[in-house]
């Protein structure tokens, strides 16, 4: 299992960064992991769609949660954009990226999940998930295919129907089993049951590059499930950018902790 036990520095302003890098046999390659902070409850950010690890600290997100973390409200986690590389490079051919997009998600289930809880000391510990763009999708998929790990899921900005960006390319079944909008209509007993305790926020602007339809059609199918869902607008000022996702963060979070 992997541990946060490598490079730990402070950050100005007091926040203590961990990171740690590891050979994902699920991924068969190289996945790094970063923390921000010591104590709080645990918050998964994932990066846009060809992010990294410490993307969130590159756009100031980190800054903007520094008052959580100053508190001891949260701790913050993220972990390299490996499905979202392979799918704005387009790697390989449909099938292979839609079963990277599945095995993603196992990575972060059982992988990540258990680094985190471990650094927590508390194995039975549930998380925040998060994500802006294909980020939100991540966030999404990881709530409703493994719901005894996370509570909450902020979906900021999403894009929550990917079959376009396979274009003449067949996706696989792999894809499928992985996209909510898609599994989770065929999804039913005790699994549905456990989402359905579960809360999923979709936060969109309508600006530039802003498509809240997507959030729309999402909150729709979840809410055909019977999962509890809500669809907030920022309105037409918000464009498809950091300062937006950098306003929902701490307003949001700040709810759930």
């Amino acid at each position: 299992m992997a541990r946060l036990s490598g490079r730990v520095a402070p950050r100005e302003g007091g926040t203590v960064k961990a990171t740690e890098t590891w050979h994902s046999k699920r991924l068969g390659q190289e996945v790094a992991l970063a923390r921000w902070g010591e104590i709080g409850k645990p918050v998964l950010i994932f990066p846009t769609a060809g992010g990294d690890a410490e993307e969130i600290e590159r756009f100031l997100v980190i800054d903007v949660l520094s008052d959580l973390l100053a508190a001891g409200k949260i701790k913050v986690y993220s972990v390299d954009s490996v499905a979202g590389r392979a799918m704005l490079r387009g790697d390989s051919d449909g099938r292979y990226r839609g079963w990277i997009q599945k095995q993603y998600q196992e990575f972060i289930y059982h992988e990540v999940v258990p680094a985190v809880r471990h650094d927590c000391r508390d194995d039975d510990l549930e998380l925040v998930v998060a994500g802006s763009s294909i980020g939100a999708f991540n966030a999404l998929a990881l709530i409703c295919r493994h719901p005894d790990a996370f509570s909450h899921a902020l979906c900021m900005s999403g894009t929550f129907d990917l079959v376009r960006f396979y274009k003449e390319d067949e996706p696989g079944p792999e894809f499928f089993e992985s996209s909510p909008i898609h599994f989770l209509g065929g999804m039913n007993g005790e699994h549905l049951d456990q989402v359905r305790k579960r809360f999923v926020l979709f936060a969109s602007g309508e600006g530039r590059w802003e498509d809240i339809g997507e959030s729309w059609r999402a909150a729709e199918v979840l809410g055909a499930a019977g999962v509890p869902n809500r669809v907030d607008s920022w309105g037409p000022d918000w464009d498809h950018d950091w300062p937006l996702w950098r306003e929902m963060l701490p307003k949001y979070l700040a709810e759930w902790v």
